[in-house]
């Protein structure tokens, strides 16, 4: 009997793929050095068949998806059957293979009995690749040239020796070299760990079979897809969305345009109508635009479909290159997550249009990136790299979460007292801004307040935030949230400053990052007065914007809701707004 063919033998293959791409995730997690890895969890692991395809990938990175097959497929391209055991390759060029320059990536084959099966996958977020500010990750920058180390598809270990060459051009272009090398030695830890795991299971199984078990993951993955994709409504729907600017030309908004066409069991994703590459460094590759698609795509289709290429193949995502979603040379991309995560906004809206039982208002415009580096007085560098995301807009079901991760970035915070111990960084505060999510029937979720201070004389601060201009939307009658703020020294001179930056700091300086509020769902005056109540006893909401926006009236001092009150209370508010059918879409 075919062993493809049963089902549970079948079931008990794919999990083990899973769990190999989740183990080389745990192992980067256990050894790395940095924190941009060890805490913040910028990285992503896979295991790719023997043509590049990913068959598995670890749970970690949604903005990694569509990363790998980009990355195999120009390192296969130039290096094809020269392959052999033992060999190692990375890459980060963005125009072969890579997405920006700090993403790194270390590709494994694996071979049995001379015929290449399989690639062990890695990509991770390094400190710093050199280039003109620490942490490699500026809006300013203008071109690529100017953004560090650039790396086309290259071999890291030449049939188990390693290429002296490359290690040594790590060690001279990066300012911690250490902590780089470390990192990468993780990734190759990961992709040894794959290799050791996945010959068990060729010797158990036989390299037939598992080539055989590989195709079927992919073509049933593909067959769940079509099949979800046949019972959505076929049609069109288009949304628009806007990005502050670039950090270059201030005050000039960047277009981000999706059309989604789906027809039968096939969908196109279109973002033709989206502004031309702006000249600062938040140009997407097309895989990363694909990234952002599929992750919208993936989160309003049945949990059930796995993640690897099978899901790629009944999605078309389209990008005329030389926009912001498919640059060409010579775009910088360093700070490209911001367009990505932009990206999703834009998604959603379209897809709320076509799923509105499955929609959600634009969340907190996506994490914010803050590098801060410079030198102690030996000289000797520091990097401070840090992500984080705030929290999601309403839901057609519910309200947006709090202070979590974006949906295209599984990041966690990284720990104050781990900051603060390896940084010249006091940490003054973290915590929830009230008033910050739109209203609605289900509010946006509450974003995150975070206060750096400069501890040593001097350094370089960089930021990457958005939403300052165009507040993220609301659905349905919701409202939008409040724009993110950057603010210098709050508590003394309480300077404002743009949304992207480049900016010295010195000794006592605090910057302050407030982000965005995600925008709410449905209409306020629907919303429960109880739970208004609730948000009010946990801050989330003051007790004016209950009045204001919900209509609640309390007893007194009291959080008891008046009923009476609040009823008349929300009749003036709909008189006074003279509507009663709420917009689409409310910014």
């Amino acid at each position: 009997m075919d062993t493809v063919r049963d089902p549970i033998a079948f079931e008990l293959f794919r999990n083990t793929l899973l769990s190999i791409a989740d183990e080389m995730a745990l192992t980067i997690l256990r050894t790395a050095y940095s924190g941009v890895l060890r805490d913040n969890m910028d990285y992503s692991t896979a295991f790719c068949d023997g043509a590049g395809r990913t068959v598995a990938q670890g749970l970690t990175l949604p903005a990694h998806l569509s990363s790998f097959p980009d990355a195999l497929a120009a390192t296969i391209a130039r290096y094809g059957d020269r392959m052999k055991p033992g060999d190692v390759y990375c890459l980060n060029d963005p125009f072969e293979g890579g997405m920006h320059i700090p993403d790194v990536f270390v590709l494994k084959p694996i071979f049995f009995e001379g015929e290449r099966l399989a690639f062990a996958a890695t990509i991770c977020h390094q400190t710093d690749m050199g280039g003109r500010v620490a942490g490699s990750n500026a809006s300013d920058s203008t071109e690529i040239y100017q953004e560090g180390l650039r790396i086309p598809p290259v071999k890291m270990y030449d049939q188990g020796e390693p290429n002296e060459t490359l290690f040594r051009l790590f060690e001279k272009n990066v300012r911690v070299p250490v902590r780089v090398l470390g990192d990468i030695r993780a990734q190759l830890s990961a992709c040894h760990i794959a290799e050791e795991a996945f010959l068990r299971l060729v010797h158990r199984h036989g390299a037939k079979q598992v080539k055989a078990y590989m195709e079927e993951v992919l073509e049933h993955t593909e067959r769940l897809t079509r099949a979800v994709l046949r019972e959505l409504p076929d049609g069109e729907w288009s949304f628009e969305d806007w990005i502050d600017d670039d950090g270059v030309e201030y005050g000039k908004p960047i277009r981000l345009f999706v059309t989604f066409r789906k027809q039968g069991d096939s969908l196109v994703a279109d973002w033709t109508g989206t502004s031309p590459q702006p000249k600062g460094a938040i140009t997407n590759t097309l895989s990363f635009t694909k990234a952002a698609t599929y992750t919208c795509l993936k989160s309003v289709l049945s949990h059930d479909i796995p993640c690897n290429a099978g899901f790629y193949r009944a999605i078309d995502v389209i990008a005329p290159p030389g926009t912001i979603a498919n640059g060409v040379l010579p775009a910088a991309s360093a700070a490209r997550g911001l367009t990505g995560f932009r990206m999703i906004d834009t998604c959603f809206g379209a897809l709320a249009r076509m799923l509105p039982a499955r929609s959600i208002a634009a969340s907190e415009g996506g994490n914010t990136g803050v590098s801060i580096g410079g030198y102690y007085p030996d000289r000797n560098p520091f990097i401070f790299v840090e992500f984080f995301c705030s929290a999601w807009g309403g839901r057609a079901w519910s309200d947006g979460l709090d202070g979590n991760a974006n949906l295209m970035a599984n990041m966690s915070m990284p720990p104050v007292e781990i900051t603060e111990a390896e940084q010249p960084l006091r940490v003054h505060r973290t915590e929830f801004i009230q008033d910050v999510g739109g209203a609605g029937k289900y509010r946006g979720g509450a974003s995150i307040r975070r206060d750096y201070e400069m501890l040593e004389d001097e350094a370089v601060l960089q930021v990457r935030s958005d939403r300052h201009d165009f507040r993220p939307y609301g659905l349905y009658g919701g409202s939008p949230g409040q724009p993110s703020q950057n603010v210098m020294n709050p508590d003394t001179e309480n300077r404002p400053l743009p949304s992207k930056l480049t900016m010295a700091m010195k000794r006592g300086d605090v910057f302050s990052h407030r982000s965005a509020g995600p925008g709410g769902w449905g209409d306020p005056l629907e919303r429960d007065p109880a739970r208004v109540a609730r948000d009010v006893k946990n801050e989330f909401v003051s007790r004016a914007r209950a009045r204001e926006d919900y209509g609640a009236v309390f007893k007194g001092d009291s959080l008891e809701v008046d009923e009476a009150a609040t009823a008349s209370r929300r009749d003036e508010i709909r008189r006074r707004r003279g509507w009663t059918e709420p917009p689409f879409v409310s910014r």
